[in-house]
């Protein structure tokens, strides 16, 4: 599997040395990835991801540098669900993982970034939000349940948004948490699964309202938009989700579905530094949410 995989990934890789970053290209480097994951290889000689990493690659995890010998990549995870998408302008790629609890490892919620040098196909930075049990609102069955019913096909050519508007869109969503007065486009079903939970808003027509603080400032946005799928993913500091470090900025990424200007799905996962993130075992969201 892993050599085959290998040949694979290679030919696809070097046939874009000297091209525009590509689809393909992209393509083939999130597959290396998902492979690397679920065998645990990113060290073993047979594996295509790690023989097209950059010599100086930056590899974080929850914005941490992180040596991959002792990093995730180095585990072996059952994967049950997987989603990518492509960034061609930025030659940049996101992965998301579901990985259920088995009795040999735990269960997780990862969003990975990746940035490829498309002169050279080699993968130049790789930066992943790893969520488990005690990160915030942690519901792996959940996320998985939710998400599972949503349509993810790509948009047909004639009904896309452009890459600005796709990112408008998820930059309207932070910027709402700064400022009450920004109208967050945003449509049915009006909900987003932020951790596994399903927080639902109030849905007017086609118009829908999340209630939210209008005291945070989200910086530091990192972003992966794909127009083909609708669909833009943003890396963050988000100030205040774990309780015990005040303001400070927790690792968080939010992945969006934008059809026809408004938001459709939202995903969101989040790491705290204290399990439970500091709020003594209460929900971050009332039931009434």
């Amino acid at each position: 599997m892993h050599q085959f995989s290998k040949t694979v990934f290679t030919l696809s890789l070097c046939t874009s040395v000297l091209a525009d970053c590509s689809r393909s290209l992209l393509q083939n480097a999130t597959q290396g990835y998902i492979l690397t994951q679920q065998y645990g290889a990113v060290l073993s000689s047979n594996s295509a991801f790690s023989a097209h990493l950059a010599p100086n690659v930056n590899y974080s995890e929850n914005f941490t540098p992180t040596p991959m010998n002792i990093s995730i990549l180095a585990t072996p995870l059952p994967i049950t669900r997987n989603f990518s998408m492509h960034d061609t302008t930025a030659c940049s790629s996101f992965t998301e993982l579901v990985i259920l609890p088995t009795n040999k490892s735990a269960p997780y919620l990862i969003h990975t970034r990746m940035l490829l040098d498309n002169k050279t196909s080699e993968i130049s930075k790789i930066e992943s939000v790893v969520t488990t049990i005690g990160d915030w609102a942690f519901n792996v069955t959940g996320y998985l349940k939710y998400s599972s019913a949503e349509t993810w096909d790509p948009i047909p050519p004639s009904k896309r948004d452009t890459r600005a508007v796709i990112q408008a869109a998820g930059d309207a969503y932070f910027n709402r948490f700064n400022n009450s007065k920004i109208v967050v486009p945003w449509g049915p079903p009006c909900t987003r699964i932020e951790g596994g939970e399903l927080v639902t808003g109030t849905l007017n027509g086609d118009n829908c309202t999340m209630v939210w603080p209008d005291t945070i400032v989200v910086t530091d946005r990192r972003y992966v938009v794909d127009e083909e799928m609708g669909a833009v993913d943003i890396f963050e500091g988000f100030p205040g989700l774990d309780r015990s470090q005040g303001n400070a900025p927790m690792p968080d990424s939010h992945l969006f579905r934008v059809e026809g200007g408004k938001i459709k799905y939202a995903h969101t996962v989040s790491h705290c530094v204290m399990k439970g993130c500091g709020m003594n075992g209460t929900s971050p969201f009332p039931p009434s949410s």
